[in-house]
């Protein structure tokens, strides 16, 4: 093989259009060629990622559960640990960042609904990017900025868990043992964080008394329990 097809065989796109300018090519096959070489960057940046994000899946950031919640149950105390919002957004960014990654959130409203958008980019230039719609967290006395920072808050860590394909032990079934512990529903929720709210009842102290961090998080079978506390306290200021 002689140098000109030695060169020929290695060229790229770019290679190309030099040498079709050298040669006197015209506009269209010119047009022809920055469309192929086009086509080429943006293959190349994809295949980029990729091995990138392969790299960062051989080796994932360790998450460790660092948040405790516990329930009482009629079968005793049950309790789980899991990661915090924090935790995994810090640990998966900086090992991201390893691999000439990085990840970006973008927000937008409709009606009720948050929108949250999680952008993975490699350094090459190419991006690939889900996301995940859900209402703001109205739950214990949170203002109507607090809420939707809350549920900017958790989408942002889900849609960064999915795009990543990586998941805590906690998110399969939200601690719950395979759904050994059911929790409340909605419509209870609803019901004592009204109550709450109605008599302006301590939220810290109710949820240090059901011994949960938060109202959803309170089993179905202590739901009574909770809403007969909740009948008998008599509130701020009463």
């Amino acid at each position: 093989m002689n140098e000109q097809n030695k060169s020929l065989a290695v060229a790229t796109p770019a290679t190309l259009v030099s040498i079709a300018i050298e040669k006197g090519a015209d506009i269209e096959k010119l047009e022809k060629l920055m469309e192929l070489q086009t086509r080429w960057e943006q293959a190349q940046s994809q295949k980029a990622y990729s091995e990138a994000m392969a790299a960062f899946k051989a080796n994932p950031p360790n998450i460790k559960k660092d948040k405790k919640v516990k329930f009482r149950t009629g079968a005793g105390e049950t309790s789980y640990n899991h990661a915090s919002l924090w935790n995994v957004t810090e640990k998966i960014s900086a090992a991201l960042s390893q691999h000439g990654l990085s990840a970006s959130w973008t927000t937008s409203q409709e009606a009720s609904n948050v929108t949250v958008t999680c952008r993975i980019s490699h350094i090459d230039g190419h991006s690939e990017e889900t996301s995940l719609t859900a209402a703001p967290d109205t739950s214990g006395n949170k203002n109507s900025i607090q809420a939707l920072g809350s549920t900017i808050s958790y989408l942002e860590r889900y849609t960064l868990l999915a795009l990543t394909g990586l998941a805590t032990q906690d998110m399969d079934d939200d601690g719950q043992g395979g759904g050994e512990i059911k929790l409340i529903s909605d419509k209870q929720k609803s019901t004592i964080i009204d109550m709450i709210n109605a008599k302006e009842i301590d939220e810290d102290k109710f949820l240090k008394y059901m011994d949960v961090d938060l109202i959803e998080n309170i089993a179905a079978a202590n739901y009574n329990k909770a809403m007969a506390a909740l009948r008998a306290a008599k509130g701020k200021g009463k």
